[in-house]
């Protein structure tokens, strides 16, 4: 048995073995080397009471080189593409080192969750919308991990059923008002979403960005 196979075997038993911080890794497809591997979203964040599940890609010359990870639970995160899961952390670039473990990688995850750094952002709209409205953010993190991740909604409420419709206002971090408001001009509701959120029409930038300039978007 080579050196990273010996080192990867030990880690998931370690992790398998303990049984408080609640992190799991599963091999896919009987491959030691292609995990997945999930945790808790973070008490007192829009995250709380989800599952977010993670693949890992063990690279040829680990532990000296970093493991791959992206999420595979849709994640409304700064530091997260929301489209493909990309995950922007030093650990997983430079600042690696072969002390690390596939578990303590995970932790660290777990609380890029509670520490956002939306001037380093994997994903620039996401950014925005935390830097501009936190409180509208953190609904919008807050609904995705309903969605995805089987969390608990707004005040606790239930989990959205799988195939039960999403809220596509929601889903952007937009409110309602103003997309009624530009869709009563004639406009498709999705095209609306869409240039709202990709102009960042939410809390106090609004007063940036006057209506002429959202009709010159809507009509390209």
């Amino acid at each position: 048995m080579d050196a990273r196979l010996r080192r990867v075997n030990k880690e998931i038993a370690d992790c398998k073995n303990d049984k408080t911080s609640h992190i799991s890794i599963d091999l896919v497809d009987n491959s030691p080397f292609h995990l997945r591997g999930s945790f808790d979203g973070p008490e007192g964040t829009p995250y709380e009471g989800g599952r977010f599940e993670v693949d890992i890609v063990i690279p040829e010359s680990y532990p000296f080189q970093p493991v791959k990870m992206r999420f595979l639970t849709r994640v409304y995160h700064p530091n997260v593409s929301s489209a493909s899961g990309a995950i922007c952390l030093d650990i997983l670039k430079d600042a690696w080192s072969p002390v690390l473990t596939l578990k303590s990688t995970l932790i660290s995850l777990q609380s890029l969750l509670c520490s956002p750094e939306p001037r380093d952002p994997q994903d620039a709209e996401v950014a925005k919308h935390y830097m501009t409205s936190k409180e509208s953010f953190e609904e919008t993190a807050r609904y995705w991990t309903q969605i995805y991740a089987g969390g608990p909604g707004k005040d606790g409420k239930g989990v959205v059923q799988k195939g039960g419709a999403k809220d596509e206002i929601a889903m952007a971090g937009l409110n309602k008002a103003h997309v009624d408001q530009f869709e009563a001009l004639g406009f498709d509701r999705s095209k609306v979403i869409d240039v709202l959120r990709r102009m960042n029409y939410r809390g106090a930038n609004i007063a940036n960005i006057n209506d002429d300039r959202v009709v010159e978007e809507l009509l390209k």
